[in-house]
């Protein structure tokens, strides 16, 4: 039996915004998509009738928000009714959550859909889908996260058909029968603007580029230096993809033939990633591409499935490292930047695969070169994303440090070398203050 859009089940479901938000109650919790899954219609319709009707205590949970929600669900004027959390802060909800408007969920990314099923009492979850194919089932698209397993243990789930949001395989899809509202509402998604290359990039790329071997599998984090290494694996043969974020660069990487996937451990000839931004190109290189391949972030940032990827090298960016190799992403003049992401599930996996590499990329200098990204300590409050323990590779423009096995005085000085020159005795100075050279 084939499904349409004429299906008696399907235009039963189908309404509009503000009908597909009347059940919604007080004192209800609601999860809402990741990123680029973020509903505009939806999340319009939910903050208007939470206004209108006065709505109580509602418990709003997402990762990364996104532009859509600034003028919906993160309105101030709808804080006394709502109280958002988010797992992973973004430009829509920074300044929200510094004034104590948002709140900020620490968790590990792999963890995510465990609390949606274990620790949450979810009572709708709404996310962007792609157009219902013929057997019935809409696809989560570039969002599999977390969204996935909260679709399938919350009371009711309301799905907003784009038919801009391609169609992925895996672990992706969601059936029509498990549905209890349609909205359709097309609009291009939005896009991850590619940043400008820097004359460090191609330093650090080519670096980085160097530890990779062939047949080696990917991950590459959020961020410019990330993508910017793709550009260099292009001499690469046999390169497989297991990543939290599917970006721009892993795309021409399949499309040259550099990422193919036959030398995985797992999901061979499959590129897996759990999440994906970027620009219109890679989300129609996406669409219906058996070759790619989605699933939760509970298999996809696992470090016990990232470690059975041999030769896995994960590459992330940070925010700056201490002396002690104590590593910061997520806190920036004092105050919430991000999250902890999947960032260390994948330097734990890797580390743990044969053969793998943990690398945590950064330039050395933030403000024109004013301020050094390498500190004496941390300063008080700010997250440890990557304990001192878990660290392997730091990649700077002035070179690439193994801190796997150094004592803390080896450790201190492979990390000041990794300093701009011009602050390099300032730091030898704090580590001999701090006892550790």
């Amino acid at each position: 039996m084939a499904f349409t859009r004429s299906d008696s089940r399907y235009l039963e479901l189908l309404k509009t915004p503000d009908q597909a938000v009347l059940p919604i109650q007080s004192d209800e919790t609601i999860v809402y998509g990741m990123s680029i899954c973020q509903p505009p219609a939806l999340l319009k319709a939910l903050a208007d009738r939470i206004l209108s009707e006065n709505l109580q205590n509602i418990n709003i949970y997402t990762f990364l928000p996104r532009e859509h929600t600034q003028s919906t669900v993160l309105s101030p004027e709808l804080c006394d009714q709502i109280t958002h959390h988010s797992w992973f802060s973004g430009v829509a909800d920074r300044t929200m959550t510094r004034y104590g408007l948002s709140y900020f969920v620490p968790s590990y990314l792999h963890q995510i859909p465990r609390l949606c099923q274990d620790f949450m009492d979810i009572d709708t979850v709404i996310t962007t889908v792609s157009p219902m194919d013929k057997a019935g089932f809409f696809s989560f698209g570039t969002g599999n996260d977390y969204i996935s397993t909260a679709a399938r243990c919350g009371k009711r789930i309301i799905v907003e058909v784009n038919k801009y949001m391609p169609r992925v395989f895996g672990d992706s899809q969601i059936h029509l029968s498990d549905v209890d509202g349609i909205v359709e509402y097309d609009t291009p998604l939005l896009e991850l603007q590619i940043p400008e290359k820097k004359p460090e990039d191609e330093i650090i790329g080519r670096m980085i580029a160097d530890l990779i071997p062939n047949g080696a599998t990917i991950q590459l984090g959020i961020g410019g230096l990330p993508n910017a290494v793709a550009g260099f694996l292009q001499d690469h043969t046999d390169l497989g993809i297991h990543t939290e974020l599917f970006t721009e660069g892993m795309v021409d990487l399949i499309d040259m033939g550099v990422a193919t996937g036959k030398k995985k451990t797992m999901h061979k000839e499959k590129h897996v990633f759990t999440t994906a931004a970027g620009t219109r190109r890679m989300y129609e290189f996406m669409d219906d591409n058996p070759s790619i391949e989605s699933y939760p972030a509970s298999h996809v940032c696992d470090p016990r499935i990232i470690a059975q990827n041999d030769n896995m090298i994960s590459i992330n960016s940070i925010l700056e490292v201490d002396l002690l190799g104590q590593v910061n992403a997520e806190y920036l003049s004092g105050s919430l930047f991000s999250g902890t992401g999947g960032q260390l599930d994948f330097v734990r996996g890797a580390f743990d695969s044969r053969g793998g590499k943990s690398i945590l990329a950064f330039y050395s200098t933030a403000k024109g070169g004013k301020i050094s990204k390498i500190v004496p300590r941390l300063e008080a409050g700010a997250a440890i994303t990557t304990p001192r323990a878990d660290v392997h590779y730091l990649a700077t423009e002035y070179g690439m440090a193994n801190l796997k096995g150094k004592d803390t005085r080896q450790r201190a000085l492979a990390i000041i070398d990794l300093a701009h020159p011009q602050f390099r005795d300032s730091l030898m100075m704090e580590a001999d203050r701090m006892g550790l050279i």
